[in-house]
């Protein structure tokens, strides 16, 4: 039988620390629980989850100090489940390292969705360097990282370099929000200027040549205010 996926819960609300459990009980997952982040931060260390839940306000610290620590020896999945909407607040702990933001309240179909995308992105990353250039394929999009092409419906899609990069880097994080800045350091360098113009510029082109509807994309997703996410595999 396969283990069970370890997933450790920081949260100090008492009524979404006991909703959240059940559920994830109840979808087979084993859950560690904590209830302020000096306690949070122990268990990380001492029983190494396969994903952390991360509430922001805990009462001894700010969410954003534990996603600080935990990335500087750790890559393990964090979602982080906060009752702060502001944009800042969500790009700010997505460019520390957080994997995904969920603003309270949320569904239950939709927190096993996220749950369930932040393991599979997890895997992919573990994987061998080999498994890592497999071809991303979703719908009648292949995007092959070793020939450097890009085809829809069999044809092939032109890109600039750019509007490549872009484009790669997005889909090896298929499924994940990705922040402007992480974009624009990921594809121009860290010292590029953090100006989303000339991001926008790129993804409206590429949007033109991938997309049926742009205004209806199918591939590539704008989270407003944050960054870009683009659909699993296999959509």
């Amino acid at each position: 039988m396969q283990p069970k996926v370890n997933i450790l819960f920081i949260e100090d609300e008492q009524n979404i620390l006991t909703f959240v459990t059940k559920l994830l009980y109840g979808h087979n997952y084993k859950v560690t629980t904590a209830i302020t982040g000096t306690e949070g931060l122990q268990l990380i260390n001492s029983i190494c989850p396969d994903l952390i839940l991360l509430d922001l306000g805990l009462p001894d610290m700010d969410g954003q100090t534990i996603i600080r620590q935990v990335r500087e020896w750790s890559d393990c999945p964090i979602i982080v489940i906060s009752a702060r909407t502001n944009e800042h607040e969500k790009v700010k702990a997505l460019d520390l390292g957080a994997d995904d933001y969920i603003t309270k309240p949320f569904g239950s179909a939709e927190l096993l969705a996220r749950i369930r995308t932040s393991l599979r992105h997890s895997t992919r990353m573990n994987t061998s360097s080999d498994q890592l250039f497999h071809p991303y394929k979703c719908g009648e999009l292949i995007l092959d990282f070793e020939k450097r092409t890009l085809t829809i419906s069999g044809n092939i899609v032109h890109l600039t370099p750019i509007e490549y990069k872009i484009l790669v880097f997005l889909a090896q994080n298929c499924g994940k929000v990705m922040t402007y800045s992480s974009i624009i350091n990921n594809v121009w360098g860290p010292y590029a200027d953090d100006n989303n113009r000339i991001l926008r510029v790129n993804m409206t082109n590429i949007r033109r040549k991938i997309e049926k509807n742009p205004a209806d994309p199918q591939y590539i997703f704008t989270e407003v205010g944050v960054g870009y996410r683009m659909s699993e595999e296999h959509c």
